[in-house]
């Protein structure tokens, strides 16, 4: 039996390890997980033996079940499928289409590369086709990508964790007890369907409660959904093993998208709760990883890693998206993040325990090739995302738009469908739900709160768009944005509805126009100029872009010389402080900012010629 002494000594070593790991990813940008791989193997009995599995292996069930439960539950709380409408398609193929491609090509290859029986195999394939939620969840908050496809990624990691789970059980009680045909196909069922029922009455329940009034303390709305989430789990476990997870990650899904008293509270509280049950999981589980499961492996497991990665993971991904609206940049990146962990890692050294008590040979080998696919992935995914996603161009701006009236709403849809991140402020419920309708984020609140706009992830925006119909709001905003936030003039762009008060948000050096003389100006050019105003009227099929200009082919070359799309043209360059009309025989220079104008998609292709 544990000594209580020794199990509160190594929680204070796992927290001081803890706050270590995250110091060591504040300072050199990647996730705090990767550290705490390597301080639970370094204390581990493989290097200073400081930390021997053998003292908290009986109990290291109950430490994974605990700490699975409220990891999934979170990862599922900061989903909010309002904001995902446009992707939800996306993420249903990737955790079935997907799982299935990923569960088919590892265990294929596992079979062939590694020589293990391919019971073992199929069991190392489905352990695997979960991505770790709580390991792209940093790397999505670190790298700024778009929210669709930070969501994407958050989204598939907390229903891979479910799915991944589920099928790992089925092909254990294939393997342990020979469970196949018809049982198989009831196994999967009766435990997605406890899992889903049980989670959906769990968080429809619990938001009724929230939504009562009936008025409770933070710490009672903390310790209550805390209770809930246990039970939850317990309950689906005692129904059918292995629905556990499911049902937790539909518990947070359902409370994540539902607007409730405590909200807030309660995601702070459990965030806080799941570095801690992180960092035990992680470090208590590289402790118990020996170097000679990896030797024993050898090169043949790292060759089926980089498969795993360079090949599997890219298959699943476009066959599962093969008709979405998703770029193929985009695909490619979501290709590359797919890192595996804490719930494979567990799930894992749980079966390898149970097969060694059954007298099935396999489990260490299995704990191997898990970790070492845990190890790499991790590392790949955590220190090469960033520079991945540059190359590929799927960091886009952060543009923040103060109002959701139907100016707002315009040009948040212009925004989102350009691929920029942007989120618009608005203390309209109507317009707020109109928003939602078009799957833009939305914060509530008035635009005059610091708070409110901190939300908003005004700290991370490039510009800031005032388009309310009070030309004092947008003043204000604007005032704020300068004094509060730092923006400079030319980051901050506003709407002026009376043109009186222009002279006022210029004087502050703020961009600003008025809707009716830019009517007029723009009318006024129609006439007798028609084409090249055509093309970029309201609700058009062109558009109209600055890119800047970085591609080698191009720098040194006459615009003459340059083979660009038809239906494109190259209107001004700036360079420096001069703007400068573009003609044929202007030539380019380095990171010169061009204006393209074009039809449909030939100013994006211009864009892509002269940006690499």
């Amino acid at each position: 039996m544990l000594d209580p002494i020794l199990l509160l000594g190594l929680v204070v070593a796992v927290l001081i390890m803890s706050l270590v790991a995250q110091a060591l990813s504040c300072y050199f940008r990647i996730p705090f997980i990767i550290f705490l791989l390597i301080e639970g193997v370094i204390v581990g009995p493989e290097v200073l033996n400081l930390l021997d599995p053998a003292l908290y292996i009986e109990g290291l069930s109950a430490i994974v079940a605990i700490s699975i439960s409220v990891i999934v539950f979170d990862g599922g709380l900061h989903i909010d499928l309002k904001h995902i409408r446009m992707v939800q398609d996306s993420v249903l193929k990737l955790t079935t289409i997907g799982v299935f491609v990923t569960f088919l090509g590892t265990t294929v290859l596992t079979n062939l590369l590694i020589g293990v029986p391919l019971e073992l195999a199929a069991l190392f394939g489905a352990l695997v086709t979960a991505t770790g939620p709580t390991v792209i969840t940093p790397i999505v908050r670190n790298i700024q990508i778009s929210h669709r496809l930070g969501k994407i990624l958050e989204l598939e990691g907390v229903l891979n964790d479910a799915a991944s789970v589920i099928l790992a059980a089925m092909v254990f009680e294939w393997v342990a007890a020979e469970l196949s045909g018809i049982d198989a196909v009831i196994f999967i069922l009766y435990r997605l369907g406890i899992g889903i029922v049980l989670g959906s009455l769990s968080g429809f329940s619990l938001r009724w409660f929230y939504t009562r009034g009936i008025a409770i303390s933070n710490r009672t709305a903390r310790l209550v959904s805390l209770t809930a989430v246990f039970a939850c789990f317990v309950l689906s476990e005692s129904l059918g093993n292995e629905s556990g997870i499911l049902a937790v990650a539909v518990f947070g899904i359902i409370l994540g998208t539902s607007e409730f008293p405590y909200k807030d509270t309660i995601k702070e509280f459990k965030s806080d709760i799941v570095i801690v049950m992180l960092s035990l999981l992680f470090i208590l589980l590289a402790a118990m990883l020996k170097f000679e499961d990896i030797q024993r492996i050898g090169v043949s497991g790292i060759v089926l890693v980089l498969l795993l990665i360079f090949l599997i993971r890219p298959v699943a991904v476009f066959v599962s998206m093969w008709n979405s609206q998703i770029s193929r940049n985009e695909k490619l990146f979501i290709s590359f993040v797919g890192p595996r962990g804490v719930v494979p890692t567990s799930v894992a050294t749980y079966f390898a325990i149970k097969l060694d008590s059954m007298g099935i040979p396999g489990g260490q080998t299995l704990v191997g090739l898990v970790f070492l696919t845990v190890i790499i992935t991790v590392f790949m995914s955590g220190s090469l995302s960033k520079k991945v996603a540059e190359v590929l161009e799927v960091i886009p701006m952060e543009i923040l738009i103060i109002g959701g009236g139907k100016v707002g709403r315009i040009l948040a849809e212009r925004f989102d469908k350009r691929g920029e991140n942007v989120v618009v402020v608005d203390i309209s419920e109507d317009n707020c739900k109109k928003c939602m309708e078009l799957g833009i984020r939305i914060v509530q609140g008035d635009g005059g709160d610091v708070n409110v706009l901190k939300k908003a992830g005004i700290e991370n925006a490039k510009y800031v768009v005032a388009t309310t119909n009070q030309d004092n709001t947008n003043l204000l905003f604007c005032q704020i944005a300068k004094a509060s936030f730092g923006f400079r003039g030319d980051q901050l762009v506003a709407r002026v509805n009376e043109i009186e008060n222009l002279q006022a948000f210029w004087n502050m050096g703020i961009r600003a126009m008025s809707p009716a003389t830019t009517t007029a100006v723009v009318l006024d050019n129609m006439i007798g100029r028609p084409h090249l105003f055509s093309m970029c009227e309201v609700g058009g099929e062109g558009d109209m872009m600055e890119v800047k200009v970085t591609n080698p082919r191009v720098i040194g070359k006459a615009i003459k010389d340059i083979q660009f799309p038809e239906k494109s043209l190259l209107v001004m360059v700036q360079r420096g402080s001069d703007s400068i009309i573009a003609n044929g025989s202007l030539v380019l220079e380095y990171e010169d900012i061009v204006t393209v104008i074009g039809e449909g998609d030939a100013a994006k292709r211009t864009a892509s010629i002269l940006h690499k």
